[in-house]
């Protein structure tokens, strides 16, 4: 399979590049570095079948050539990271929509299959407004509630959510072949801390043993997903086809608060510094809104593809510490 994955030197992205590589698709990947680093792609430079070509997903001159070229595009490019949203807006806004114009349109022009990567984003402060007793989780079809245009977080989730309006109408009007996956919070090695990403975070202050920083009360439920079963969904999603035209959660239904997510990470750390509370508004500027809950219902992608979460949060956990003690803090 000829293969090219966009936003491909992210930490996803190049996990998901090793692994189709190693089951011998030919690979492009396509990224701009802004978040992306090309030390993710070390073990693959060079070898038989791998390429990477540094440019942006709404640019049509890059784009076309290497679509033209593709059976397979995994579509990951986008801003990422809440700190980097807030702090860029427009170009937030503007990657994401030109890029899934570009995106979608060469790729139905040139009959490839893409896979679009959303997020939970879309979804807002459903969970939150519709169930006040915190007993369900986010199910596709639940409706999405969202806040004032004055805040910028919404505009990403907006932006994504047209991202799947976009592809959606051209499956329907044109039996465009394409995927949908809404991302939870997925984590792993490699995962930038830069824009506030929660678990490296966490365990780059725990390892320096300076205080975890916890925005809130920390009261407020996340739940997390680790890289390999995000890249292992994803890739049998794509060869499915009965995913064509359809939308999935992907992410783990097991919650945890920040609060006890902190506790884990020092304990696996080794520290014993105490957290230190922050307000919202001093992290990431005015009107900004959080949500209490944001777990995923994956009742859909286990029908689909038999889907099951092989690490706990506790091993999701060690493995970033064992990450970051070896590249990042290696004398720690």
């Amino acid at each position: 399979m000829k293969v090219l994955i966009t936003g491909g030197a992210g930490f996803i992205g190049s996990r998901l590049a090793e692994l189709l590589h190693s089951h011998g698709d030919e690979i492009t990947v396509l990224d701009n570095l802004s978040t992306g680093r090309k030390e993710n792609l070390a073990g693959l430079e060079g070898k038989t079948g791998f390429r990477f070509v540094l440019g942006n997903v709404a640019d049509r001159s890059t784009v076309e050539p290497l679509v033209a070229q593709a059976e397979h595009v995994y579509h990951l490019a986008a801003p990422v990271g809440v700190k980097r949203i807030m702090d860029h807006p427009v170009l937030t806004i503007l990657d994401n929509v030109r890029g899934a114009d570009v995106m979608t349109e060469t790729a139905h022009k040139y009959g490839a299959k893409m896979l679009v990567a959303s997020t939970s984003e879309v979804y807002g402060r459903s969970l939150d407004l519709l169930d006040p007793t915190g007993t369900r989780k986010l199910a596709e079809e639940d409706y999405r509630i969202e806040g004032s245009t004055q805040n910028h977080r919404w505009a990403y989730a907006n932006t994504k959510a047209l991202d799947e309006f976009l592809a959606l109408a051209y499956y329907k009007e044109f039996g465009f072949q394409t995927v949908i996956v809404r991302f939870f919070n997925t984590v792993g090695p490699r995962q930038l801390s830069d824009y506030g990403m929660v678990i490296p975070n966490f365990v780059r202050r725990a390892l320096r043993k300076e205080p975890i920083e916890i925005y809130g009360t920390g009261e407020q439920k996340r739940s997390f997903l680790h890289v390999n079963d995000a890249i292992r969904a994803v890739v049998a999603l794509m060869n499915e086809p009965a995913a064509v035209g359809q939308v999935f959660n992907l992410g783990n239904p097991e919650e945890i608060t920040i609060n006890e997510l902190a506790r884990k990470v020092m304990a696996v750390a080794g520290s014993d510094v105490p957290p230190v509370y922050k307000d919202y508004q001093s992290a990431y500027g005015k009107g900004f809104e959080d949500m209490n809950r944001r777990t995923a219902d994956i009742t859909k992608i286990r029908a689909a593809i038999g889907f099951e979460i092989t690490y706990s949060i506790e091993e999701i956990i060690a493995d970033v510490v064992e990450y970051e003690r070896s590249v990042v803090y290696a004398n720690v």
